[in-house]
C-alpha cells in the first residue's frame, strides 16, 4: 500500500533534496558523519509514504488550490516524523530488524563490531539511534516550516503537528506501560492505538493539510468522523499482521509482537475469551525474546481458538463501515472516492 505513484514520487525526490541541502550544510563536521546521515536517508527510504497522502487528502478535501508544490514538501515533512518514530520504536522494543533490513541501531551496532571499535557495540547502536530519531524529528518540523507557504499559513496549521507529535510520544509510553504491566484490556489497548497510531497517521495529517488549505471546523470536524476509525481499522490490521504476516512481505521475524510483549487489542481480546490453559499459554510465551517458532505457531493457534482473531477482523469491518458513513458528510461527500480509495489501502494490506 502506497500513495499515488505520482504523489509517492515527488514526496521521495522532495526528501532528496532536503537531504542534499543538510549533507552540505553539515559539511563541515567531517566525514565521520557520513554513516549517521546515510542511515537518515535509509531510515526515510520505502515506506507507505501514507502520512503524506492523508496529508496532502486535507489539503484537496480543504479546498487547497493552485500549484501544490509547498502542500507536498509539507506532506513530505512528515515523513521524516514517521522514521524518527520507527527509529526510537526499534529501540524501545528492541527490534532487529525494519522492513526486512537491520534496524538503525542494529546497523550501527554491526558497524562497530566490524571497525574493531573500543567500547560496547550495543549500546553504541542504541545511543546512535537514539539520535538518529532525535534528528529526524527536528527535520521534520525544519522541513514543514520551509516547505513555502506564508508564515501566517504555517502558524495556522503548526498546531496540528505540535499535536500529533505530543500524542504519538502519549501513545508510545502507554504501550510501554502496557507491556511493562503484562496485561492490558481491550479498552486501554484501544487508547493505545488511538495515540500510538490512529491520530498520526491519519486524522492528523488530514487536519495539517486542511489547515494549509485554510479550511473551516465544520471539515476538521468532518474529516474527523472518517479519520479516527480509519486509523484505528489500520493499527488492528497491523497488530494482525504482526502475529499472523508473511515475514517476507511484512520485513520483520515470523510473532516479533509476542516476543516483544505487546499488548494490543488482539492479544487482550484473547486473554479476555481464554481458558486456563490458554491463558498459561499466553502467559509462558508473551514477551520472551527467545520464543521458539513452535512457540509462536501455538500462541497463534490460541488467539484463533479463542475467536480473538475473528472478533479483530469483525472489528476491523465495523470501523470501515463507520468511516464509509462519515465520508456522506457535506464537506467530504465530493471527494468520497478519493477518500475510501485511501482508506481501502490502508487497512486491506499485507504489509
Amino acid at each position: 500500500m502506497t500513495a499515488s505513484p505520482d504523489l509517492a514520487t515527488r514526496v521521495g525526490d522532495d526528501l532528496r533534496t532536503f537531504l542534499a541541502a543538510q549533507r552540505e550544510r553539515l559539511a563541515p563536521l567531517g566525514p565521520r558523519l557520513d554513516s549517521f546521515l546515510d542511515a537518515a536517508e535509509e531510515a526515510a527510504s520505502g515506506g507507505k509514504r501514507l502520512r503524506a497522502a492523508f496529508c496532502h487528502a486535507g489539503w484537496v478535501v480543504g479546498g487547497g488550490t493552485g500549484d501544490d508544490v509547498a502542500v507536498t514538501r509539507a506532506a513530505a515533512s512528515l515523513e521524516w516524523l514517521q522514521a524518527s518514530a520507527l527509529v526510537h520504536d526499534d529501540v524501545i522494543d528492541a527490534s532487529m530488524t525494519r522492513r526486512g533490513r537491520p534496524a538503525a541501531h542494529a546497523a550501527f551496532a554491526i558497524a562497530h563490531r566490524e571497525a574493531g571499535w573500543t567500547g560496547d557495540p550495543d549500546a553504541y547502536g542504541t545511543g546512535a539511534a537514539i539520535l538518529l530519531g532525535d534528528l529526524l524529528l527536528s527535520w521534520a518540523d525544519e522541513m514543514f516550516r520551509t516547505s513555502g507557504f506564508a508564515p501566517a499559513v504555517v502558524a495556522r496549521a503548526t498546531p496540528y503537528l505540535d499535536t500529533c507529535k505530543s500524542e504519538v510520544v502519549s501513545g508510545q509510553f502507554l504501550d510501554l506501560v502496557g507491556q511493562a504491566i503484562g496485561e492490558s484490556s481491550v479498552d486501554e489497548a484501544l487508547r493505545v492505538v488511538r495515540y500510538k497510531s490512529a491520530k498520526y497517521t491519519v486524522e492528523r495529517p488530514l487536519h495539517l493539510g486542511a489547515a494549509l488549505a485554510g479550511a473551516g471546523p465544520e471539515t476538521v470536524d468532518a474529516l474527523s468522523a472518517y479519520a479516527v476509525p480509519v486509523g484505528e481499522a489500520f493499527q488492528l490490521r497491523d497488530d494482525v499482521l504482526g502475529v499472523f504476516g508473511d515475514p517476507a512481505v511484512t520485513g520483520k521475524p515470523a510473532g516479533d509482537d509476542l516476543r516483544e510483549g505487546k499488548q494490543t487489542v488482539l492479544v487482550a481480546h484473547a486473554y479476555a475469551r481464554a481458558s486456563l490453559e490458554q491463558r498459561a499459554e499466553l502467559d509462558l510465551g508473551l514477551g520472551d525474546p527467545d520464543l521458539t517458532p513452535a512457540a509462536v505457531d501455538r500462541i497463534r493457534d490460541v488467539i484463533r481458538d479463542t475467536g480473538a482473531l475473528a472478533r479483530l477482523e469483525e472489528d476491523i469491518a465495523d470501523l470501515e463501515e463507520r468511516a464509509a458513513a462519515a465520508l456522506s458528510l457535506p464537506p467530504l461527500a465530493p471527494h468520497a472516492a478519493t477518500l475510501s480509495d485511501l482508506a481501502a489501502r490502508a487497512v486491506r494490506r499485507s504489509a
